[in-house]
């Protein structure tokens, strides 16, 4: 009678140990889930980011606003705007207004249009994208060669903030680049 109690308290000490894993899996196993849904959702925040300073290029390169009057591309319009000192100001991706904006949506880029529209970049998971652009300075151009050192070309220096953001995230995903670029010296 003893040997049959003491076979149910180690079956009971069996069965006590297995559940214990089997919670500590299904615990673990949430974890890693919850985990790997934040890191998609920072990749795609990320991504958003990135987009929208590819778009920032894509406008500034594109010919039919470079030679439609009625349309300015980002640079050329920050280039109009207010001066950013990177040793004063913020640039922060909520700036209402004082940087040159501009907004990557599901409809992609095309040739020819102003992307001020705002609107969601990825609908499956509601992301948003958007950029801020700034005029720096103009300086000499660095390493270039004497023929363009000694004309009225200089080099103006922007800075693109790419601003990312996956709805019910409280955090957005900023990246940041500066870019210089030849235009005509300032008379």
């Amino acid at each position: 009678m003893k040997q049959r109690g003491l076979v149910m308290v180690f079956a009971l000490l069996v069965l006590l140990s297995i559940t214990v894993l089997g919670v500590s899996a299904v615990t673990s196993s949430l974890s890693q889930s919850k985990m790997a849904m934040s890191m998609q959702q920072s990749g795609l925040a990320f991504d958003a980011a990135e987009s929208a300073i590819a778009g920032v290029f894509f406008e500034s390169e594109d010919e039919v606003l470079l030679t439609d009057s009625a349309l300015t591309d980002p640079l050329s319009e920050a280039r109009q705007g207010t001066v950013f000192d990177p040793d004063i100001d913020d640039m922060s991706c909520f700036d209402e207004g004082s940087w040159t904006d501009r907004h990557m949506t599901e409809g992609g880029l095309t040739t020819g249009s102003r992307h001020t529209t705002s609107g969601n970049y990825q609908s499956s998971m509601s992301t948003k994208s958007w950029s801020r652009t700034a005029f720096i300075r103009e300086q000499a151009c660095r390493g270039s060669s004497n023929v363009i050192g000694g004309s009225s070309i200089t080099c103006h220096v922007f800075v693109v903030r790419g601003c990312g953001k996956v709805s019910g995230k409280s955090s957005v995903v900023a990246n940041s680049l500066a870019a210089s670029v030849f235009g005509p010296a300032a008379q």
